[in-house]
């Protein structure tokens, strides 16, 4: 699975503005392809795992996907950034899935368990009860 991000050039700047919304990360590059490397390495640096890699492939215009080769850890800062976007602490995120204990959510944010896709939406809408999942073929 991969992520949309967007890369643009405003009018009178020399740099390009990147960013992927869903992992609420947001950097520039001098180019556009410079832009693309700028935003993977950003997301590694996130990550800091050994071996984990960031591919961005470029669409027409102004999208581009990201992926990785490790999707668990993928997922989990996605996960983890989220619920810090929106304020929230483990707890918070486990009284929200009705659950005892934080640590079951914590295991999905460490990328030890991967969430099926409902349990993906379930979690999503624990952290943003607005949040409508959008599936688009390529």
């Amino acid at each position: 699975m991969r992520f949309e991000g967007r890369v643009r050039k405003d009018k009178g700047s020399k740099y390009w503005l990147i960013e992927v919304p869903l992992l609420n990360v947001m950097t520039q590059g001098t180019s556009k392809q410079n832009a693309h490397e700028m935003i993977a390495d950003a997301i590694e640096m996130l990550v800091n795992r050994k071996g984990f890699r960031v591919n961005v492939r470029p669409d027409a215009g102004s999208t581009f996907t990201v992926g990785a080769n490790q999707e668990n850890i993928l997922f989990a800062l996605m996960l983890k950034r989220q619920r810090e976007a929106h304020n929230l602490t483990l707890l918070e995120m486990a009284r929200r899935l009705h659950s005892k204990s934080p640590n079951a959510y914590a295991r999905y944010e460490q990328g030890k368990s991967v969430p099926t896709l409902d349990k993906l939406n379930q979690l999503m809408q624990a952290i943003d009860p607005r949040f409508e999942p959008i599936l688009k073929a390529g």
